[in-house]
């Protein structure tokens, strides 16, 4: 019964585990919410704004971009589609492959992101690292470090 007992959660790790997602679902929502408000842009448009703007050339292949932001292919065709339409970026033929396309960040997009960024690193400073103290901030780095390798660590 002990065994069997081991496979689930105890009361108290599904407590903190429910605090856990809540707290951030919580976080993301307020932090997207502004992030709306104050720029027009959506975390989707900001996540990919970022991927380009961090890029060289301001400019990604599609599967390179989908990797970066970590979605599917499909996502983030539709996403590049809508932001195409508004102006934030374009596609262009790959110039060492005729069979693919880059996505390139345009001076639009690249000053919607910088009109969209002070306002939403403001927020991550008042919502996020001013509600913690150095110690817990280093906490929150260990364990989200610790989760991200968990998740990506091979199969035994």
């Amino acid at each position: 019964m002990t065994a069997r007992r081991r496979e689930f959660p105890t009361p108290e790790e599904l407590r903190i585990w429910r605090d856990f997602i809540e707290t951030t679902e919580a976080l993301r929502a307020e932090l997207s919410s502004r992030l709306q408000r104050e720029s027009a842009l959506s975390p989707g448009d900001y996540a990919v704004l970022l991927a380009l703007r961090e890029a060289d050339g301001r400019r990604l292949r599609s599967s390179e971009l989908a990797a970066r932001v970590g979605w599917e292919r499909s996502r983030l065709s539709h996403q590049i589609g809508r932001m195409e339409r508004r102006g934030l970026l374009r596609r262009e033929e790959c110039v060492t492959d005729s069979r693919g396309a880059e996505v390139v960040l345009t001076a639009e997009g690249a000053e919607a992101f910088r009109n969209a960024s002070l306002p939403h690193l403001r927020a991550v400073r008042e919502l996020f690292v001013a509600a913690l103290t150095p110690d817990q901030l280093a906490a929150a780095q260990q364990i989200t470090t610790a989760l991200r390798n968990h998740l990506t660590a091979p199969e035994a």
